[in-house]
């Protein structure tokens, strides 16, 4: 009886750990086909914030974005 409780589990905790890292590889790569924000969309928030962004300044941002992705 304790045996049976104990493989449950083990097999609960297991497809755990395998569908974390399962989910969080899919999302990576998701995430880097499918960009949430792109350049136009930085350009458009900064437009509407009363400034015009140069290009060097939407890289940078990008470059912020993606080093957290």
């Amino acid at each position: 009886m304790l045996h049976d409780i104990l493989m449950i589990v083990l097999g609960l905790v297991i497809g755990l750990i395998i569908g974390f890292f399962l989910a969080r590889t899919l999302m990576k790569k998701y995430m880097k086909k499918n960009p949430p924000i792109n350049e136009k969309m930085i350009e458009a928030m900064m437009s509407g914030m009363g400034r015009k962004p140069s290009q060097k300044q939407i890289r940078q941002v990008m470059n912020q974005m993606n080093r957290y992705m």
